[in-house]
């Protein structure tokens, strides 16, 4: 989580740029997330120690800005603009998550567990926020109780997050596209109860 309390102001997010791409130019360089130091990362932004301090709680929470951001990069580059819960745009982020945490994992190292699992949350929370708006953008003549609005962006999010997961960390011989479409079915089957995706 990010302490800096005005995040809008242009020095603040310059500062927290020069920290994120450090981290990621350590990150590539190491490709062991668990070895890098707050006093690596703050020597690279050339900042110091307080300076981080005064943004990041830790390494961890600059962790979770910095997976935020690789996310929602990846899924802007992969979704048209103003996307909305239609069954194509479904399919296109399904592939999407496939291929981000495909990618991802070629970061991960078993004694990086502790980071894995931050970072899984992490994706799996802005999947859920993202499918949680569309589903909120959805106008109804019966309006839904929020609560099960909620209950069905999570259950989702874990549908679509726990195959992708598994596979990318798998041996991969079924293609993406063949875990998409099985997993769209599921989806699209989920939202049944909900609304009709077309």
């Amino acid at each position: 989580m990010s302490r800096v309390g005005n995040s809008s102001d242009p020095r603040v997010q310059r500062t927290r740029q020069l920290l994120l791409k450090a981290f990621m130019a350590l990150v590539q360089e190491k490709r062991n997330i668990h070895s890098i130091s707050i006093q690596e990362i703050a020597m690279r932004a050339t900042v110091n120690r307080a300076t981080f301090y005064a943004h990041f709680e830790d390494k961890y929470a600059l962790m979770a800005d910095w997976s935020r951001e690789k996310f929602q990069r990846a899924l802007t580059n992969k979704l048209p603009p103003s996307s909305s819960l239609q069954k194509e745009t479904l399919h296109l982020l399904i592939l999407a998550v496939f291929d981000f945490m495909a990618l991802s994992r070629r970061y991960y190292r078993p004694s990086n567990r502790q980071f894995e699992l931050l970072y899984e949350m992490t994706i799996q929370q802005e999947l859920y926020d993202l499918l949680l708006r569309w589903l909120q953008q959805i106008p109804s003549e019966i309006p839904l109780p929020e609560e099960t609005i909620e209950t069905t962006a999570q259950a989702l999010s874990w549908a679509i997050f726990g195959p992708a997961t598994r596979w990318s960390g798998g041996d991969q011989s079924i293609s993406k596209e063949v875990m998409a479409h099985h997993v769209l079915a599921i989806v699209v089957a989920g939202l049944s109860p909900v609304v009709t995706v077309t």
